[in-house]
């Protein structure tokens, strides 16, 4: 399978990994960006990488099978870094990095559940062993909690709407598959563009299915406490619903004395890169380097240190 990892170069420069060092690696997908933090770390740095994804975690295994024991590979979500890493003697890294949303390999397998493009089983999930499918999601979610998921996770304007017709409809024939979604809602929403009309609610249904913004809520604090001063932690977004996210985070971090970004302005493919590998178009990539300070989790979202809310918005 052609992978080829988003922002390879840009991560390498920021992340400036040396022989050596230890980094972790969260969302390891397929080992496209391990395999190069490993060379570049060679003869002895070390790695812990993450993906709940099992098919993930067994192609990303042959790939960084000359490692041998410089790197450990984890099936668990990165939500849990800070106890994968302490659990394995790694009480403090160099650099970490995630590359958020899913990966190439999960659009071409239909059976996933992550693609309208073909059809496929309305499941979703990182983890396979995991409960939760968008399939009941869709079947018995309230509309009231549907049209906030498809506002809040997909910025569907019109998630009202298709929270109700999903509703009505279900009483008379269960959602199962991937196209039967689709084409329910192309038959609600106008096409806006090149976008298809289903595009935000299967982006919705992702997120929540996966818990992805409660991970990253979690991450986030846990690995700057694991960075060494002077340590780096990049991250790779490919939607403005985790963009945002990572960007109040960063930006709490940076107010409270805990760290200072180095990406003044978000970093965005180049022309070449987004030619030479489609996925890289909606990529953004932020980065911190931490200062030696506790990341105390008042820090979360929602928290803000000055009181009061600070969500989304």
């Amino acid at each position: 399978m052609q992978h080829t990892p988003v922002f390879l170069r840009e991560v390498l420069s920021f992340l400036q990994p040396q022989t050596g060092q230890t980094f972790v690696d969260g969302t390891v997908g397929l080992g496209g960006h391990a395999e190069a933090i490993l060379r570049a770390t060679a003869p002895d740095g070390r790695m812990i990488a993450i993906d709940r994804d099992k098919r993930n975690l067994e192609l990303a295994r042959e790939r960084l099978l000359s490692f041998r024991d410089r790197v450990v590979l984890v099936e668990e979500s990165f939500g849990r870094v800070k106890d994968i890493c302490y659990e394995r003697g790694f009480h403090s890294i160099h650099g970490a990095l995630l590359d958020l949303g899913f990966s190439s390999a999960h659009i071409e397998d239909a059976r996933r559940g992550f693609s309208f493009q073909s059809e496929g089983p309305l499941d979703m999930r990182y983890d396979t062993d995991g409960e939760l499918t968008a399939e009941m999601v869709v079947n018995r979610y309230p509309e009231e909690e549907l049209a906030r998921i498809f506002h809040a996770y997909g910025e569907e304007r019109a998630s009202r709407r298709v929270a109700k017709a999903v509703v009505v409809a279900r009483k008379k024939v269960r959602f199962t598959t991937t196209t039967q979604l689709a084409d329910f809602v192309a038959q609600v929403l106008p096409r806006r563009g090149r976008l298809h009309p289903a595009t935000k609610v299967f982006q919705a249904l992702r997120i929540e299915v996966n818990k992805e913004l409660e991970e990253i809520d979690r991450a986030l604090p846990d690995l700057l406490d694991l960075l060494v001063p002077g340590g780096r932690l990049a991250v790779i977004t490919f939607h403005s619903v985790e963009d945002r996210l990572v960007k109040q985070m960063f930006r709490r971090f940076v107010d409270a004395g805990s760290a200072r970004t180095l990406t003044k302005h978000v970093i965005k493919p180049t022309l070449e890169e987004m030619q030479e590998n489609p996925r890289a178009r909606s990529a953004k990539l932020r980065v911190l380097e931490r200062y030696d300070l506790e990341i105390s989790h008042h820090h979360r979202r929602g928290k803000n240190p000055q009181g009061g809310s600070d969500g989304l918005g």
